[in-house]
């Protein structure tokens, strides 16, 4: 007994002398030499053009992208050497030719509460190919005939025909999951805008049935399709919908209730700032902590600048200058390869892009399936431009050539053909446009030229060339160069059936061949994403497709 109570006084004394110590030296032991990102803070990013749309069924562009992307998750996605990776789904495995199954992650929720499970990936499927919804994005998803639902978390794809790139088609925008219940709430709001005596299940089933009654009610409904969905945005991300002021700026704020590692900022407010030497004052004074899209002849002040960090990296993009080849004399391929002949797209290269980016022959870039070096793009070459025109019979021509407004660069490569074409006797009035306006403008089809980039946001090579002239794509799905050749549609199918990537490859290559001889197109260059940020910015770095990932930034 006696032993007991020494021990235990002991043990008390220990307690007292150990709550006396000072022991903030331990701490700092235990801490130094480590590195905590600081959480909180809204980063505020200046971008150069503001969604077209907040639905990803809603529009095909990058700026829409680049906000969406925080709100919305795809099935898959893809890490930075291109790998299928998985996001909602956990697993998925191609049964056979034309079937794929796909287990779906349990325990997510959407934004506003409901769940995520096999009916919500139904839903979405079958909305973004819904003819009511009239999406530009369809083709990516518009091979899937059946979605079926095997149980709660497994779901099953079946295409009409034997699709490869599927799983890299998922990855896409097009493959991202809105809430089933703004889906539904959506789909009502629409029926009761247009007047429409149906319920929402007798909807769906017309339009599961298909056929000239639901085409009727989908042209009746077509124009509040999707109204909901821009002003509520529901996805499962890591960031959720706060605010947005069209034309000036979109905020997010964090989803604490996400499934996954929450963001460490309180949010993102992406702002928008149309002229790139607006862009640069509001990082270096402090207003922006990050900008998008800065201009290669900027590289040197922005690099120059000890406060900031300017990132460079290659993507997988094509920009180029098309042709509306439904239009005289652009019909003519002769008329077109002149003009292509009078591109120099070298001194272009450096007198514009400053030697940002490499020389595109064709549009799949290096490292995508396909590529190769050993096509040769029309030269530029005056004397055989003048010769083609003289063929063609084409003199005095005018050339309605349209940019949008917030790229400078383009629009200096407007003025450099404006300033070659001239020697041939060609006029060109150079057209700037709203982002917006120009998208919409190009995809109807009024000009009769144009400059846009595309990134091939898949990573296929079918996404690379199918949405930019494939005759399923003309308008504002993508192929606003309106070019229609059977022999190109017939190869760009074989390939996209193929399940032999040798094939793949040498199928691809044919297709690109007939590009760069039929020229709808000119090819400028494949480009590099320009970006910068303060240095008090941590974790700030986009994907090969320019899209950010801002659950590991933070502000110091």
């Amino acid at each position: 007994m006696k032993k007991f109570s020494f021990i235990a006084l002991l043990g008390v004394l220990i307690l007292i002398l150990a709550a006396c110590t000072d022991d903030s030296n331990v701490e700092e032991e235990a801490t130094e030499g480590e590195e905590t990102a600081a959480e909180g803070g809204t980063l505020t990013l200046a971008l150069p053009s503001d969604a077209v749309s907040m639905d990803p069924h809603g529009s095909n562009d990058v700026p829409s992208e680049q906000i969406r992307d925080t709100i919305y998750e795809p099935l898959l996605t893809q890490d930075e050497n291109f790998e299928i990776v998985p996001v909602l789904a956990e697993e998925y495995e191609q049964i056979d030719d034309t079937t794929w199954e796909f287990k779906l992650r349990e325990g997510v929720t959407f934004h506003d509460g409901s769940e995520f499970n096999a009916e919500v990936v139904k839903a979405n499927i079958e909305r973004v190919k819904d003819i009511a919804k009239a999406s530009p994005r369809s083709f990516l998803l518009d091979m899937v005939s059946e979605v079926n639902i095997i149980d709660d978390y497994t779901v099953e794809l079946v295409t009409e025909y034997p699709f490869a790139p599927l799983a890299n088609n998922l990855t896409h925008g097009a493959g991202k999951m809105i809430s089933k219940d703004l889906i539904d709430a959506d789909y009502q709001q629409a029926l009761d805008e247009a007047g429409s005596d149906l319920s929402l299940d007798e909807y769906y089933e017309l339009r599961d049935a298909g056929g000239s009654e639901h085409e009727d009610v989908a042209n009746e409904i077509s124009a509040y399709v999707g109204q909901l969905v821009e002003s509520e945005p529901v996805g499962t991300n890591y960031f959720k919908f706060d605010s947005r002021s069209p034309g000036e700026q979109t905020s997010v704020v964090r989803n604490d209730d996400y499934w996954g590692d929450t963001a460490l900022l309180d949010g993102v407010t992406f702002k928008v700032v149309s002229e790139p030497g607006s862009r640069i004052a509001e990082l270096e004074s402090g207003s922006s902590d990050a900008i998008l899209a800065t201009l290669s002849s900027n590289i040197e002040r922005v690099d120059s600048n000890e406060d900031v960090t300017l990132l460079r990296n290659e993507s997988v993009s094509i920009d180029y200058i098309g042709f509306n080849t439904e239009k005289e004399p652009f019909n003519d391929p002769k008329v077109r390869q002149a003009i292509t002949h009078a591109f120099d797209s070298e001194a272009v290269l450096e007198g514009v892009y400053n030697g940002s980016g490499t020389p595109a022959e064709a549009p799949l870039a290096p490292g995508v399936l396909g590529y190769s070096e050993d096509l040769e793009g029309l030269d530029y070459n005056m004397e055989r431009a003048q010769e083609l025109l003289n063929e063609a019979g084409v003199e005095d021509l005018t050339i309605n050539l349209m940019v949008n407004d917030d790229n400078p660069e383009r629009v200096d490569v407007a003025l450099w053909l404006q300033e070659s074409l001239s020697t041939l006797g060609i006029t060109v009035n150079v057209e700037q446009v709203e982002w917006g306006a120009y998208l919409a403008a190009t995809g109807a089809g009024e000009h009769d030229m144009f400059i846009l980039g595309w990134s091939n946001s898949t990573g296929d090579p079918d996404n690379g060339i199918s949405p930019l002239f494939h005759s399923d794509n003309i308008g504002d799905t993508g192929n606003r160069s309106f070019y229609n050749n059977p022999e190109l549609d017939s190869i760009l199918d074989e390939a996209r059936q193929s399940t032999e990537e040798s094939e793949r490859e040498q199928l691809y290559m044919d297709a690109q061949q007939i590009l760069v001889d039929e020229a709808p197109a000119i090819f400028i260059r494949h480009g590099e994403n320009l970006n910068a940020h303060g240095n008090h910015v941590e974790g700030f770095e986009g994907d090969a497709y320019n899209i950010f990932d801002f659950r590991g930034t933070s502000i110091q």
